[in-house]
């Protein structure tokens, strides 16, 4: 019998000794997708496909063959390029919009990447960024897809004057807390249909 994508995964990961929550922190994904890919309920795409098969250090055919995944889902980014914060947000983000596959990036470079070929529909971004900035990163991602939600990060309140420039919903001070990501989602430009905020589902 032809072993499932699910089955392989788990099996994968525990033979690396890890445990969901770890894999998703190598990863930068929310453990819930993780979760969601083991049981059967979703399957990751082919950018997470190769990022995945990266981290468990196996080819992507060891992986599975052939893919597929909801265009209904919306697709959640969130750039920063230091790694701790990075993953202490993705835990916020997964307390506070789950059931969502969010995607975390160090690099504007990799995350622009996923958006060409993935369209982001919610981003959240940092603002003071090596080489790249998340005002810069903004317009190349609402220049792909005009329809990207983007809210920035940043530690430092003087950003927010020439965040209102841009063509983000607005701007969270560090460190983030669920509360303020879900006064966030209330002021989306553009809708995303089926999209929880809050516990309640919303119909664009």
């Amino acid at each position: 019998m032809k072993e499932g994508f699910s089955d392989r995964l788990r099996q994968l990961r525990e033979a690396k000794g890890l445990t969901q929550q770890q894999l998703a922190a190598k990863m930068f994904v929310n453990r819930s997708s993780i979760a969601r890919w083991e049981s059967g309920i979703r399957i990751p795409d082919l950018f997470l496909i190769e990022r995945l098969a990266k981290c468990l250090d196996v080819e992507v055919a060891e992986l599975f063959s052939d893919t597929a995944r909801s265009a209904q889902t919306p697709r959640i980014i969130l750039v920063d390029d230091e790694k701790p914060i990075l993953a202490g947000e993705l835990r916020v983000l997964e307390k506070t919009i789950p059931g969502y596959e969010i995607t975390g990036f160090t690099k504007s470079s990799e995350a622009l990447e996923f958006a060409r070929s993935h369209p982001v529909q919610l981003a959240f971004l940092d603002i003071e960024m090596g080489k790249t900035s998340g005002f810069e990163l903004c317009e190349q991602l609402t220049f792909l897809n005009p329809s990207t939600n983007v809210v920035f990060l940043t530690a430092w309140p003087d950003h927010s004057l020439q965040a209102w420039k841009t063509d983000a919903c607005g701007f969270l001070l560090k460190p983030l807390t669920e509360e303020d990501v879900l006064a966030i989602l209330k002021k989306l430009k553009h809708p995303i249909p089926n999209f929880l905020r809050g516990g309640t589902e919303w119909e664009a």
